[in-house]
């Protein structure tokens, strides 16, 4: 006897997130060098410059070890620069390089095209309460 859907909840989820993931990793990849969750932090810098590495962490949800990392190479790959923050001697801030914001340009229209696709599937109105949902749950706590 199968489960009902509802109790598959996070099992879906995890599996179209899965999907999503390594399907716009290949499209963002193939259109600007860059995978969706350097494409994250490049959008969280270019949204607000002098980001530090700590913030950068929070606003995607990592822990600092894996956002170390990716920072590093990101930087390696010229799309960041890390500089010295002003007032904190441990905290860096994070600015988009040219090439990054190359890459941003390069990308979005991939991320547009993405979207579409998902609003085809979702329908409009479908698209924005899956929008609102997972809003909710990227904020959701558990006890």
């Amino acid at each position: 006897m199968s489960e009902p859907a509802d109790q598959r909840l996070f099992f879906l989820l995890q599996r179209a997130a899965h999907r999503l993931r390594t399907t716009a990793d290949r499209r963002c990849l193939a259109a600007a060098g860059i995978t969706t969750a350097q494409l994250g932090a490049l959008y969280a810098v270019h949204d607000r410059p002098g980001l530090t590495q700590g913030e950068l962490a929070r606003a995607l949800g990592l822990g600092e070890p894996a956002v170390t990392g990716l920072v590093r190479r990101l930087v390696t790959a010229g799309l960041l620069t890390r500089a010295a923050h002003p007032r904190e001697h441990r905290a860096v801030v994070l600015e988009l390089t040219d090439t990054g914001s190359t890459a941003l340009d390069a990308a979005r229209p991939e991320v547009d095209r993405f979207n579409t696709e998902l609003r085809g599937l979702l329908g409009d109105d479908g698209f924005g309460r899956t929008a609102e949902a997972l809003h909710r749950l990227t904020e959701w706590e558990t006890r």
